[in-house]
């Protein structure tokens, strides 16, 4: 198959809802799907990095990993926001075999991470509980870093010690590292989908980075190989996020989020139902029959968008389940390497441009660019740069 076929899956789960019945006053996001009475930004997953951290820091060892789970989207400069201390944060693993096999979903290892609520100054104690198999292996605690009046400050890294292996955390803060042109892809789908005036992209000097200035809760988790592998030799892993929230009334906790590879849900414009459903299920259950129903969507809106059938299916056969899958053999990158399924096989860097990377096979060569970039020299684009220490993100604005 064309090895830049898959770079449209992204997308194809945006526009799954075109094709769906929804009520018009209805706009949701997962990098932003709002607050309300039973979900607050704080527990609103944005986005999944997962690299072998020496391809962001070249001195740093060649074992370690670095996972970067990001919440709390489009949290304004200079205030303080926290972590939900009614919420469990997690990071799943599944150890992979062979970069060919479909993913499991299996959680192999979890790093669970609960909060505090807020002290006097702002920070938070956390508890990092690691299991392997669903038996727990260790916990430990550590602290958030609070905003300061210089938000330059030294971060708080937690070395922690799990087993016999140290992982490093930072929990606070800082910079929104995603970058793309929101507003006018809406305008540009709704176009395509005849709802409206067919319009392009912004040329790069009027573009608007959607993220620009804004902040987000971030948890940086460095993390060795050999931790993960256990007793395997396993060098493949795929890597989930989830956000789980407590009832009051049970006491049980309850998955309202989960994220895997990037922009799978940026942008989705569903029911609400339909959403909580979505990110209610373990990837797992994603090719299941209970599922069908969303995958036949799917298909049918790359059909409508001119992919032949079979096509339709390999892009399908890519997409899910929804995991991001690192080689850690190789260097890290979205477009580094796929598998022979044609699914990017090397986790995700902060400065990818994954928005870049769907909309090519999306419009089939017709757009190849929302003109946003991390560095964007547009009066409504840029970043502050990348720190060159773990944790790696951007101070916060």
């Amino acid at each position: 198959m064309n090895k830049k076929i898959w770079f449209g899956l992204g997308f194809s789960a945006i526009v799954i809802a075109t094709a769906m019945s929804v009520p018009k006053n209805v706009v949701a996001s997962d990098h932003d799907d709002g607050e309300t009475s039973t979900k607050g930004r704080n527990v609103n997953l944005t986005d999944l990095y997962v690299f072998r951290e020496k391809d962001q820091n070249a001195g740093a060892k060649d074992d370690d990993l670095v996972f970067v789970m990001n919440t709390n989207p489009r949290s304004v400069a200079r205030q303080q926001y926290y972590f939900s201390n009614n919420a469990q944060y997690e990071f799943h693993v599944s150890r992979v075999a062979n970069k060919d096999d479909i993913p499991t979903g299996k959680e192999d290892i979890t790093l669970r991470f609960e909060f505090s609520k807020p002290e006097g100054n702002a920070q938070q104690t956390f508890r990092l509980t690691a299991e392997a198999n669903g038996r727990k292996i260790g916990s430990e605690r550590g602290t958030t870093t609070p905003l300061s009046k210089d938000p330059k400050s030294a971060p708080k890294v937690n070395d922690l010690k799990i087993g016999n292996s140290k992982i490093s955390v930072f929990a606070g803060l800082r910079e929104d590292p995603f970058f793309f042109d929101v507003e006018q892809f809406f305008r540009v789908r709704a176009g395509a989908a005849g709802i409206g005036p067919k319009v392009g992209f912004r040329p790069a000097n009027e573009a608007i980075d959607f993220a620009k200035g804004y902040n987000v809760n971030a948890i940086v988790v460095r993390v060795p190989r050999s931790f993960l592998q256990g007793k395997s030799k396993a060098n493949v892993f795929d890597v989930w996020e989830t956000i789980s929230t407590r009832d009051p009334r049970t006491g049980r906790y309850n998955q309202v989020e989960r994220l895997g590879r990037p922009a799978i849900n940026e942008g989705l414009i569903v029911t609400n139902a339909f959403l909580n459903a979505f990110n209610s299920i373990p990837p797992r259950k994603d090719l299941s029959d209970a599922a069908a129903p969303v995958r036949a969507e799917a298909k049918n809106t790359l059909l409508a968008l001119g992919n032949s059938s079979e096509r339709a299916d390999t892009l399908l056969a890519a997409f899910l389940p929804d995991v991001m899958r690192i080689d850690t053999t190789i260097p890290s990158g979205y477009l580094n390497a796929l598998n022979g399924k044609g699914s990017p096989i090397a986790g995700r860097m902060l400065l990818d441009d994954t928005i870049d990377q769907t909309l090519s096979v999306l419009t089939n060569g017709a757009v190849k660019s929302d003109n946003v970039s991390y560095n964007g020299s547009g009066p409504s684009q840029g970043h502050q740069p990348l720190v060159p220490q773990f944790p790696y993100l951007a101070f916060p604005n």
